[in-house]
Formats: structure tokens, sequence, C-alpha cells
């Protein structure tokens, strides 16, 4: 039995899988730290570094992204456009316009890495004005199929224009296809018309990120139930799910009750801040994330098996390479993964355990490369980055310990504090007191209180605050009455 739940009702938009009850997949959108991946922007070069055969662009954000040579248009459009050929000062200068896409979000001091190959994703089609490629979807029938549809792209696009087939497009209409390619070209004229009168760099075109990775989980489901707290949500979902033949029935939630706390989500989220991860018969993981790489250590624990010590080895790390897959996904660690696994002497241990992990890993939509065990016996493997990590995301660095801790984040714990809220909309209540840190306060209220405001319309009732002086950021909601009974200059 599979399960989408969809929070939407608040700022942090999140969605969760569960199959037969247990956590299988968590999406968490929070505005702060909304992914730019896709987004299309007009940038102005700044600086171009030959040694690099690179530049850096502005486009608007906090910090200029990074483009290499090899996502130029004209070095792709080059006869001669080879991998460390040429320089980049022959197709770039200091102070050009350029239209540019984010291929991976900025991450520490780094900005954010660009294309200049712009892409534009359709149901049926990814258009590439200046790709120069055509690629069919690896899961066509046969070679013999995937050619057809090559040599049909090849009447359809341009010299210098690029087509990947989607899975969905093998069996559309010929017509159909050069319908919607005919749609993305006119959205790329659009871009470079509103490109000409943008004075300074600035997003051209935001993906809803969000929604794309929903929908493109409910793709893969055959059947099960899609519950979400939001009508608008149910609209794009039944557009969605309607052109797919599948066995899916989806639902508004109406419970007073966050939508994940009636599911048992919430409690889920919090496990994934734990170190500690339990298997079964007390065999447990370790889980630290560092800068560089996240390492995840198995132990025992209190598990002593009934036969050999080899066989007890080899079951808790089998068992752990599953839930080390699990994490993985969940958590949306990337980067260097080190596994350190007890030590198994023989090899055909070694290959078992690769195997539960391989499997495991199969339904992971990331790009994920085993590289294998090292000398000493540490498992290596990377993830492909496109995203913050849950850890990340939720938490921030703690001025008590010296930032060697995390703490969960002013602008989680405002989000915390309005899903509360929510469950109390509509109630016979006048007012509510809360009493919170001036973080949390700031975010929760917006600038100009106009977050705070539109919230107080839609719950029916004043939100007042008193200020408390903490080393993190909290909340705690104190009491609902009438407004009468609450602080003077509070509200």
């Amino acid at each position: 039995m599979e399960q989408l739940i969809i929070n939407t009702v608040s700022r942090e938009r999140r969605f969760a899988l569960l199959k037969d009850g247990l956590l299988e997949r968590i999406y968490i959108e929070q505005p702060g730290h909304q992914s730019l991946v896709g987004n299309i922007y007009l940038g102005v070069v700044e600086r171009v570094i030959p040694g690099m055969n690179a530049a850096f662009v502005d486009i608007g954000e906090e910090m200029s992204g990074f483009l290499s040579i090899d996502k130029l248009p004209g070095f792709v459009l080059s006869r001669d456009g080879q991998k460390g050929s040429g320089s980049i000062s022959s197709f770039l200068h200091q102070g050009e316009r350029v239209l540019v896409q984010v291929e991976k979000d900025a991450a520490g001091t780094k900005g954010a890495r660009l294309t200049a190959v712009i892409e534009i994703q359709g149901h049926n089609l990814v258009y590439m004005p200046n790709g120069k490629y055509i690629a069919v979807s690896k899961k066509a029938e046969s070679h013999e199929v995937r050619d057809k549809w090559r040599q049909f792209a090849k009447t359809l696009k341009t010299a210098e224009e690029g087509l990947i087939f989607r899975t969905e497009s093998l069996s559309q209409t010929e017509e159909k296809i050069k319908a919607e390619l005919e749609q993305h070209r006119e959205t790329y004229k659009h871009l470079q018309q509103n490109s000409s009168s943008m004075k300074k760099p600035g997003v051209l075109y935001r993906r809803d990120a969000f929604f794309e990775e929903a929908l493109a989980v409910i793709a893969t489901l055959d059947q099960g139930t899609i519950v979400t707290d939001s009508l608008d949500s149910k609209k794009k979902i039944d557009t969605f799910a309607g052109s797919m033949d599948a066995d899916l029935v989806a639902s508004v939630y109406n419970g007073k009750e966050n939508i994940f706390s009636a599911y048992q989500i919430e409690h889920e989220i919090d496990k994934l801040g734990k170190r500690i991860v339990w298997l079964d018969k007390g065999a447990y993981l370790v889980i630290d994330e560092a800068e560089a790489l996240t390492v995840i250590d198995v132990n025992t624990g209190k598990f002593s098996g009934k036969n050999s010590l080899e066989e007890t080895v080899l079951k808790t790390n089998i068992s752990a390479a599953a839930e080390a897959a699990r994490q993985i996904r969940l958590r949306d660690l990337a980067g260097i993964i080190l596994i350190d696994f007890i030590d198994m002497k023989a090899s055909k241990s070694r290959n078992n355990v690769l195997d539960a992990l391989r499997k495991e890993l199969q339904s992971d939509g990331r790009r994920t490369r085993i590289v294998g065990f090292t000398d000493l016996g540490i498992l290596q493997l990377t993830r492909k980055k496109t995203k913050l990590s849950i850890s990340e995301a939720l938490t921030e660095r703690c001025g008590t310990c010296g930032g060697t801790g995390r703490v969960l984040g002013a602008e989680t714990m405002a989000y915390r504090l309005e899903r509360s809220l929510w469950e109390y909309r509509n109630s016979d209540y006048e007012a509510v007191l809360v009493a919170a840190s001036k973080d949390v306060i700031g975010h929760f209220s917006g600038e100009g209180g106009i977050h705070k405001t539109r919230l107080e319309d839609v719950l029916g009732f004043k939100i007042c605050f008193r200020v408390t002086e903490t080393v993190k950021p909290s909340y705690e909601i104190l009491k609902f009455g009438a407004f009468s009974e609450m602080p003077e200059g509070s509200c």
C-alpha cells in the first residue's frame, strides 16, 4: 500500500511517500532554501578567468555563479568543440549579458554552477535551443525504436537545436511532438524578448521544483492514495494523474491536526536529525555529516547472533546496508559517502553486502556510484548533490557550542508554530499568546508583519507575542483566550 502525503497549507511545503506505513521518501522545501536548479537568469559576466577556462556571472542572487567553457553554446556548436581546446576569452568577455540556467545550487562559499546551454523541460521533450544534441529515452523498446525517433528529430530541429525525447514521448503522435516543440520555441523566444528589456541581472523563469518532484513520484505509482491538505494541490494532481494509466485516488485532508502529525510523519522527520539509527536486534548505525563527506558506522550493539561470528557479522551488515541506503535517500545525503561495515574476511560476504546496498539504491532517482571496498574494508560511494540535505535545510549552527552541533533553525521553528496554530483555525478563541525568540517572531511575521496578518485572517484570531531571551530559536504557546486578556502591545 503506497500513500503520498502532501502538506502545502503553510509556506514550508512538504511531501512524504509511505509504503506499508514506512517512510520511503521525504521532500521539504522552505522559501529560504528553495532550490534554484532549473531557474533561468539574465546574467552579466563579472570576471573571465582564462587559467580556469571559466567565468563568474552575476545572476542577481547573493553569490555569483560559475560558468565553465564547456557550458557555452559557442563552444558546443564549434567544430573543434573538444574539452580542453580553445580559450573562454574567445567566447565571453567581461560585462557581456548572457542567458544562463542553474545546474547546481550554491553550497557553502561556492556559488551556483551555471550553464548557458538552456534546457526547457516539457512533458514529452526537453528542448535545447543551442544543444546540438539528440537523445531518446533508454526505456525505448529497442535500438530500432530509438533510431526511428532520432531520424524524426532530424526532420524537426535546426542544426543548432538539441532534443531529448522523454519516455512519455514514445507513445505520442508525431503531430503532438511537433506541437510541443513549437511551444518550447515560443517560450524561448519570450525569454529572449523579456531579457532584452531587463536593465540588471535577475530571474527570467522560476521552476516549481516542489510540484515537479511530487509529480515525478506520482508518475512511479501504479496504485495507491494521495492525500493533500490543499484543494489547489489536488487540482494539479488530478490534472496530472488523469493522463496516467494507474489506480490512484486523490483526496483532501480536512482534519484540524497538521496532516503530517495525523500520519505520524513529524516523528519520523525528528528521527532523521538523530546520529544513531537503530536496527533490528540491538545493532545500530552512527551517521556523521562533515563538510567534505558523510561517514556511516555500523555497530553490532547487543546483537550476538545464534551461530558463528561470521554469520552474525554478515546478517548485521546486510541489514545495515539496506537501512544505510534508506537513510541516504531520506536524509538526501550526497557527495562522498563512506560506510564502515563490521570487518568481513570472506569476499563472498562483501559481495552479499554490496548486492543488498545496490538493491536498495535502485529506487533512488539520484545518480549514485558505488566505488567498492577500500583496503581497510570501508565501502565508498558517491551520490550527486542537487539540493541541501535534510540536516542542512532544517538546522543551523548552534551558537552555544561553537558551531560543533546543530539546532533547529529559527525559520523551521516559525513553520512549526504556524502548523501548530493551524490546528486551532475557526475556533471560538479571539487571540493566542505565544512566547518566542526574536528570530522566530521575525520569520513568522514576515516583512512588515505581512505573513502574521494573513494568517490571522485565515485562522480567525489574533496572534500575540511575548519576546523571550533564549540561546536557541524557540517558541511556546502560552494560552488562548479573549483579546482583552492579552498583554498590552503584544498583538
